[in-house]
């Protein structure tokens, strides 16, 4: 088996500002922030950590931090700001000095073409429930790919498609902050479509999924578990790996069961259409009976429509998101996945952890042996999934930068490098140390 590759990851709405800048335009999540209690600090990524005018000195906190890849994120509206028609040049020329300074410095691009900042013109005609979005997504790759593809050889179509569906159609927590269940339902497989055409239009591409474990945390909550896992992951893996949606949400009569809308074709071009899996992973969700509906995977019950009653209790330790720690079901959902589809390559393309930094060095730099505590232990989990069998070729941590944490705003930290409030200066922590030394040295 090869080597683990080692990269760091960021999101083009969550770190480069400049949201009025060379011709972009508004994206669902300039919107959301624009309504009051949207953010929980009624912050914005309007100017984030102002990556757009620090690019290079944060690609040189990449190539000292000794990984070997970035994952970035495109910003679909800072590239195409209606959602359709010709590129925005100015936009696409930003992401030529991304790409450059990459490869200048050593470094390997893994670009996500989508990271949840939809073109707000295409929301305002339907956005994802609506299934021309899924042909101007793919129209919007072959743009990138066009400018791009002689330099990136790898990449990635959507991130986290459960919570642009659930999170943004069905719980309202995230962009666009609706809800409807079956809206939710439409825009999950238009996702799905969506990546299958850009795939095909980029090349050979993988697709990024925030799977996790689903536990019964007592007998009576064995169906909602099933349920549960069917909304988190088996809406993806079936159609992606069989062809098909999970039986259980079909018979539960949400839109998947409507021909019209999920067309035997559309299943048989996703069928195969991922050429490997990233999964990002923080933490297991735990399916409950006793406890009231509340918050699963760190989000509102919302998310899981026509699921049975249930709740959710996290045990102890958490994160400061209030996300249980359990490294070994990282190194369970890898097997099981690896077992799965043997011959799909999988990466861990998110991992990591917020806490809340309170601690410093002499030197005034954050110390976080929490943050170091739960990469060093979900890294030996990725090993023993390795040892297992499991096909894992890259660990990619979350994040490089402190930056906008969607609803939660900037009150929740995930950084390895530190970003002064007010100046934005960059101070690396302990854990980007740790990391420099005792993964990538």
């Amino acid at each position: 088996m090869q080597p683990l590759e080692y990269g760091v990851a960021t999101a083009s709405y969550q770190v480069e500002g400049a949201v009025d800048e060379d011709g972009r335009g508004r994206s669902i999540w300039d919107t959301l922030c624009d309504r009051p209690g949207a953010i929980l600090d009624g912050s914005s990524g309007a100017v984030a950590c102002d990556q757009y005018h620090r690019l290079d000195e944060d690609l040189d906190l990449v190539r000292d931090l000794g990984v070997s890849t970035y994952r970035f994120s495109v910003a679909w509206p800072r590239v195409q700001p209606s959602g359709s028609g010709p590129a925005n040049e100015p936009g696409l020329d930003y992401y030529d000095r991304l790409v450059d300074g990459l490869l200048a410095r050593g470094l390997r691009p893994l670009p996500t073409l989508y990271h949840w900042d939809l073109p707000q013109p295409l929301e305002d005609v339907g956005g994802w429930p609506v299934r021309e979005t899924s042909e101007r997504f793919a129209d919007y790759a072959a743009l990138v790919h066009g400018r791009l593809g002689d330099r990136v050889a790898d990449w990635t179509t959507l991130n986290e498609p459960w919570c642009s569906a659930f999170l943004g159609y069905a719980a309202g927590i995230h962009a666009p902050g609706r809800r409807e269940p079956d809206a939710a339902y439409a825009a999950a497989h238009h996702l799905l479509l969506g990546h299958a055409l850009a795939a095909e239009a980029v090349g050979g591409s993988g697709i990024v999924l925030n799977l996790t474990t689903v536990y019964a945390d007592d007998a009576d909550a064995a169906e909602a578990a099933r349920f549960v896992d069917a909304v988190h992951n088996g809406i993806w893996l079936d159609p992606l790996l069989d062809g098909r949606y999970p039986q259980v949400l079909v018979d539960a009569g949400p839109p998947l069961a409507d021909g019209e809308l999920v067309r035997d074709s559309d299943l048989a071009r996703i069928r195969g259409s991922a050429a490997w899996v990233g999964v990002n992973f923080y933490t297991p969700s735990r399916v409950t009976s006793a406890a009231p509906a509340g918050r699963a995977v760190g989000q509102d019950a919302g998310a899981y429509p026509h699921a049975p009653p249930h709740g959710y209790a996290p045990r102890d330790p958490r994160t400061a998101m209030g996300w249980e720690v359990l490294p070994e079901s990282l190194e369970e959902l890898l097997v099981g996945l690896s077992r799965r589809a043997p011959d799909l390559p999988l990466r861990v393309t998110e991992n990591g952890a917020a806490y809340d930094d309170d601690r410093r060095a002499a030197d005034g730099s954050v110390d976080d042996p929490d943050r170091i505590a739960y990469f060093e232990a979900h890294l030996a989990a990725v090993d023993r999934a390795r040892a297992a069998g499991a096909d894992v070729r890259t660990y990619v941590a979350w994040t490089l930068l402190d930056n906008f944490e969607w609803a939660e705003g900037y009150t929740k930290k995930f950084g390895l490098v530190e970003v002064e409030p007010g100046t934005l200066r960059r101070i690396p922590k302990a854990s980007y140390r740790w990391f420099a030394e005792h993964v990538c040295g």
